[in-house]
């Protein structure tokens, strides 16, 4: 069986690089991974490993750091000595925080080979791994198991219809056996690991809750973003695909015709201004982010176009930069959260810590955060535009309702913070 996977990953790493020939994300996972070795064997000649052991935190993109960076940053402040190495598989997230200044070195992660897995392993010299939410790469973890290095997954998460419990799922389970931890984010990943023979199983929620009520405490401020809301609501569109935005823009461009209608009967350069929209996909690529504008088809400005004297002249603001959108929500008043209409939706944790209600398509229900909310009515699902009005007309014409949907949205992420502090009480007890 590990050869039908290594020769899996094998044939996954060719048909990237024949990618690489015609996406761009492609040719950064393949250029980024250029001279690793020679790079990482440069690092680690200067490491003491007696005074300075490595912990090597690895994540799949940049929602996973995210995710797993509350734990890292604690890390890192109780045991100053260690130095940490972080490693990402995707371009999106190694490009974003190549330069992350609580990691001592950053790094693409080698492809899952037992060479590569035998040498990167050895250059590091890992005193411990911690691998976020997923990521499985059996060739890394066998020479772990076997170099008998702890190894630990943090806001781990598993449905009764992963591989790793079909009938196909043995020979998977078994690599998970050297795994030292596994901090789980539900008591159904806590169960189906305990049914499969996994003790070694604690449950402490989901760090993402950590993460977005820390940036919520931060008071980053966007003086232009600021300028172009001035006193008026904002509904922010967020990590949106196409699918979403078959149902968004229709209702969008009614909306701002009926405003630009309402300003020609009266007075004032801003009469008739009741809604601002930011748009902030999931591709910031410069085709996705023209595919916005056309299919918008009502004037809209873009964030790296934005100044101080064009933030007037439209209604509808594109984010066509990546690392600021969790930030943005804070000038939301309703979101709309993309992913639900096929691709699996986003990161609703951002919008609520920010007490923001949350609006997203039918497909949320692998999505304990949202099941919960929808059901204590923080959030609200939708199929088609006319639903989307009709929920957003009662949000905004009811203060009552909007103020304990808002409330609802704060007290839950209040009530899931805490993940975590009880990893790094495990931590402190195993280190």
């Amino acid at each position: 069986m590990k050869a039908i996977y290594t020769l899996f990953i094998q044939c996954y790493g060719l048909i990237l690089r024949t990618a690489a020939l015609f996406s761009d994300k492609a040719g950064k996972w393949v250029s980024g991974r250029r001279d690793l070795f020679t790079k990482l064997k440069h690092w680690t000649r200067s490491l003491d490993r007696e005074k300075n052991p490595v912990a090597w935190f690895h994540a799949s993109s940049l929602g996973e750091f995210e995710q797993g960076r509350p734990v890292l940053e604690a890390f890192k402040a109780e045991w100053p000595e260690y130095r940490i190495l972080l490693t990402f598989f995707s371009p999106s997230g190694y490009e974003i925080r190549k330069n992350y200044d609580q990691a001592d070195y950053v790094s693409y992660l080698p492809l899952d080979l037992p060479g590569h897995a035998k040498r990167f392993i050895g250059l590091v010299q890992p005193s411990m791994a911690v691998f976020i939410k997923y990521d499985y790469w059996f060739n890394m973890l066998w020479e772990l198991r076997i170099r008998q290095i702890p190894t630990y997954y943090i806001s781990a998460m598993f449905r009764p219809s992963h591989y790793f419990f079909r009938w196909y799922g043995s020979w998977p389970r078994k690599q998970l056996g050297g795994v030292t931890r596994f901090f789980v984010q539900n008591r159904e990943s806590l169960q189906l690991l305990n049914q499969a023979g996994f003790s070694r199983v604690t449950l402490t929620g989901d760090t993402r809750f950590d993460r977005v009520y820390a940036i919520a405490q931060k008071q980053i401020s966007f003086p232009l973003i600021e300028q172009f809301k001035g006193t008026y609501p904002v509904f922010i569109c967020g990590s949106t695909w196409p699918a979403d935005e078959k149902v968004l823009f229709p209702w969008i461009r009614d909306v701002i015709q009926e405003q630009q209608n309402n300003r020609t009967v009266t007075t004032g350069p801003e009469s008739g201004r009741t809604l601002k929209f930011i748009i902030a996909p999931h591709d910031t690529g410069e085709s996705r982010i023209h595919e916005i504008s056309e299919g918008l088809g009502v004037p809209a400005i873009r964030y790296s176009e934005l100044t101080g004297e064009n933030y007037s002249t439209a209604d509808i603001l594109i984010i066509d930069t990546v690392g600021i959108l969790s930030q943005l929500y804070r000038y939301a008043t309703v979101a709309f959260i993309g992913g639900g209409f096929g691709t699996g939706l986003h990161n609703i944790q951002e919008p609520i810590t920010f007490g923001v209600p949350v609006l997203f398509g039918p497909g949320y229900h692998k999505f304990k955060e949202a099941v919960d909310l929808v059901g204590l009515g923080g959030a609200f699902t939708l199929s088609t535009t006319r639903e989307l009005r009709l929920i957003v007309e009662k949000l905004t014409g009811d203060p009552l309702l909007y103020r304990q949907t808002s409330e609802c949205c704060r007290n839950y992420v209040d009530e899931n913070r805490g993940a975590t502090a009880k990893i790094m009480s495990w931590f402190r007890q195993e280190i």
